[in-house]
């Protein structure tokens, strides 16, 4: 959870927030299927449906007040990955700086799945 005091208050934004919007960011990027993630019992990859693709993010909260995240997505066929991945670096840096304020030190993508 990220703290933020300022002279009217305090904010907390939990990991939950950073991966909700982290998922609709990457979403939105060309060439982008979906989030991926495991199902409880160690299965093979999923595609995640809309309202659970933040299972397919990880927060990390840095010492300096930071976070880095860790996304797994899954691309369409014939894309060219590190396009896509470096499309999505951007977006979900900006996005998630924009609407928390909150700098975003590292993105990590790995494309878990490509679907044809």
């Amino acid at each position: 959870m990220v703290k933020i005091v300022n002279d009217m208050g305090r904010i907390r934004i939990t990991g939950e927030v950073f991966s909700n919007l982290a998922g609709d960011a990457a979403t939105s990027c060309f060439g982008v299927k979906g989030m991926v993630g495991r199902s409880q019992s160690s299965s093979p990859l999923q595609l995640l449906r809309r309202e659970n693709m933040s299972k397919g993010v990880e927060v990390h909260y840095n010492e300096d007040g930071s976070i880095s995240l860790e996304l797994h997505i899954g691309v369409d066929q014939g894309v060219n990955i590190a396009a896509v991945c470096r499309s999505i670096m951007k977006e979900v840096g900006y996005k998630l700086n924009k609407a928390t304020g909150v700098p975003v030190k590292a993105v990590d993508v790995y494309v878990d799945s490509i679907i044809g």
